[in-house]
């Protein structure tokens, strides 16, 4: 039971950490709404069991052995979230009206391929995201004890990893919904969107700069 307690405390910090997940967050939310910023949710979610997989499976002693493998995921990741933050300011420099985009759309009409580009981004961002990398690669299998269990306790703990996820994101986006972060004045929403990109840009610097 400790150590169930010590990976959900670990887990929680590694989640309310700042990083590029509250970030694309922030930026869904505010330009298109609280359905695409959930369907980001859920792609973090399926990324985080995808991490679990890569871990359990033993892969992750592959990586860690080799530099050059981490290295290009490390680069992988920094390149995304360059892409997306520019992606996110250009989209604001594009249009006369964030609301002219396209991407406030109600629940009801929201189109299956922005459902699907949401998730992806959510699940790009948690796949490629180096300190959730890590932490699977070299902390999470100091919790898994050696056994006919183990398995099925890795993903206990790996589902309650991605719970936590879930919850706290769900309540960060329903909170930012409720501001009405994404009905505000036009110039306001864009400048949003762009310190958003901004930081998704530096997170990526962030990134790069970080040892091997």
């Amino acid at each position: 039971m400790s150590e169930i307690l010590a990976f959900a405390a670990i887990s929680l910090l590694l989640v309310i950490s700042p990083g590029p997940n509250s970030v694309l967050i922030l930026k869904t939310v505010a330009s298109r709404g609280l359905r695409p910023g959930v369907e980001n949710i859920f792609g973090l979610v399926s990324a985080t069991f995808a991490h679990g997989a890569i871990s359990i499976l033993g892969l992750s002693a592959i990586i860690l052995q080799s530099s050059e493998i981490y290295t290009i995921i490390k680069y992988l990741g920094a390149a995304y979230l360059v892409y997306l933050g520019v992606k996110t300011i250009l989209a604001t420099l594009s249009k006369s009206s964030v609301k002219d985009t396209g991407d406030e759309l109600s629940p009801i009409t929201a189109a299956p391929g922005n459902s699907y580009r949401n998730f992806g981004e959510g699940f790009l961002t948690q796949i490629l995201n180096p300190k959730v990398s890590m932490f699977y690669l070299a902390a999470f299998p100091q919790f898994i004890s050696v056994g006919s269990s183990s398995y099925y306790e890795a993903f206990l703990l790996v589902s309650l990893h991605a719970s936590i996820i879930f919850l706290w994101f769900l309540a960060l986006a329903t909170m930012l919904s409720k501001w009405k972060v994404a009905s505000i004045g036009g110039n306001m929403q864009r400048w949003v969107q762009r310190f958003s990109g901004g930081l998704l840009i530096g997170f990526g610097g962030l990134v790069v700069r970080q040892d091997t």
